[in-house]
């Protein structure tokens, strides 16, 4: 099973496969090399970036990421900013602290090498090697980032292994089928059943207060996002919007209408996801959920549920992480949350899923309501393409996190006017995400070599 914080992992953008992934894979190798002793004898380090990796890598911060992570650096300790000047005096100075301590001649355009070709285990994978002052390789692994920031190496990834926790748990489930079959057999909201399951990795209290925190960190990120102004990087030159719409709309509200009033919740859903997106694109500090370029998503609708719903306390917020959590599981499981593999369907269809599921839980849905949200939030997400201009995650990306929000929303209103019973289940639209990923060319899954990237470039 997957645990809610492997699924829910504080980090920076602009991509959890491809900054927070990278970033992990290059300071376990740092750590590894440290660890063998090898450190002392290393002259040099080389980094290939393949598939997906290289073909978006420099948009999404790829070589900036693995430089990072060879210091030493983590994606939820590293500050933001000061992780900016250390990378950029590793390209100024052509020298690399590895783990931290020891200093290596780095040359950024011979030893950071973008490969076209991909791996067979999976489109987002990297290799790294170190080697000594004859030339001769020293130590070297391969690794993949599987999406939402898991990461396995070769050996973890021939095992078949997810980068999750692989302890089994007390209500184990591998489908919504059997996850229906437990809540009913025990008795148990979807919340209930995922929390039971959470007391495996730690006490419930430790869940709930790393979920707040969670909670904490999505706040943070909007309300960075509305103070921030100006032009995103990256050479777009797209403009932040958040701050001035959230000016806008406090101005509006102060005076309403039955216009304003009936759009008023749609509209401070979008200021939510485009201020978490706008942070994300920036590289600032973010939640994957599941993944960087779908982070949005679930804090625009949290935020929606404690902002209009009276009443709203801590418990509903764990309440909503944990059944967004179940769905997440079986997305993963069984399809993909990666955006390299199946398209963005696997993110923003993901996140939309989790949203609605989240929601339809804390307005009092019953698993089977739960389910039927989710699935309405990922069936009208299918074939989604992953298709960034210029290789950034900001077009379409930063408003497609708004769409995937009301979408989510929608989903769980659509869910609570029924009874749970419908025609395709969330199974069924999990194995359509799955195989309609495989069908799709892989010009569609982030690597801007078709869709909107090339449209935009022939505009």
């Amino acid at each position: 099973m997957i645990s809610a914080l492997d699924l829910f992992k504080i980090g920076i953008g602009p991509s959890s496969s491809h900054t927070v992934g990278p970033m992990r894979a290059a300071c376990n190798f740092a750590r590894q090399v440290q660890e063998s002793g090898l450190l002392p004898e290393v002259q040099r380090v080389q980094i290939k970036l393949y598939g997906s990796l290289s073909a978006t890598g420099i948009g999404h911060g790829t070589d900036r990421a693995v430089i990072a992570g060879l210091m030493g650096q983590q994606p939820d300790q590293a500050d933001p900013d000061q992780l900016t000047q250390a990378v950029d005096a590793v390209q100024l100075d052509a020298r690399l602290p590895l783990a931290g301590t020891h200093s290596v001649t780095f040359d950024w355009q011979r030893d950071l090498q973008f490969q076209p070709v991909s791996l067979p285990r999976h489109p987002n994978a990297m290799r790294l090697a170190v080697s000594g002052q004859d030339g001769k390789v020293l130590f070297e692994n391969t690794y993949y980032s599987i999406g939402g920031g898991f990461v396995v190496d070769e050996a973890q990834a021939a095992e078949g292994q997810t980068g999750a926790a692989r302890e089994e748990v007390e209500l184990p489930f591998d489908d919504a089928e059997q996850m229906l079959a437990l809540c009913r057999q025990h008795n148990l909201r979807l919340a209930d059943l995922v929390l039971r399951n959470e007391r495996t990795w730690r006490p419930e209290a430790e869940t709930r207060a790393a979920l707040l925190e969670i909670w904490a960190t999505m706040r943070a990120c909007v309300a960075r996002g509305l103070r921030q102004e100006g032009v995103l990087p990256g050479g777009l030159s797209v403009e932040r919007r958040a701050p001035g719409m959230y000016r806008r709309l406090n101005r509006r509200d102060a005076l309403p209408n039955l216009i304003t009033q009936t759009f008023s919740a749609m509209d401070w859903v979008n200021l939510y996801a485009l201020a978490v997106n706008e942070e994300n694109a920036a590289g600032g500090r973010v939640v994957t959920a599941p993944t960087n370029g779908a982070a949005g998503i679930i804090p625009a609708v949290l935020h929606y549920f404690m902002d209009f719903q009276r009443g709203a306390n801590d418990d509903d917020v764990v309440d909503f992480l944990l059944a967004a959590t179940a769905i997440g599981v079986l997305l993963k499981r069984n399809a993909s949350i990666s955006g390299a593999e199946v398209g963005c369907q696997g993110e923003v269809g993901s996140a939309c899923a989790m949203a609605a599921a989240g929601l339809t839980q804390v307005l009092g849905g019953t698993p089977e309501q739960v389910e039927n949200a989710a699935e309405i939030g990922l069936e009208h997400n299918l074939g989604l393409t992953c298709d960034p201009v210029g290789g950034l995650v900001q077009v379409p990306c930063i408003e497609r996190n708004a769409m995937g929000a009301i979408k989510a929303i929608n989903a769980a209103q659509l869910a609570l006017s029924g009874d749970g019973k419908h025609k395709v289940s969330l199974d069924t639209a999990i194995r359509t995400m799955r195989d309609t990923g495989r069908d799709m060319l892989d010009k569609y899954k982030e690597t801007s070599r078709g869709g909107l990237a090339v449209a935009y470039a022939e505009c």
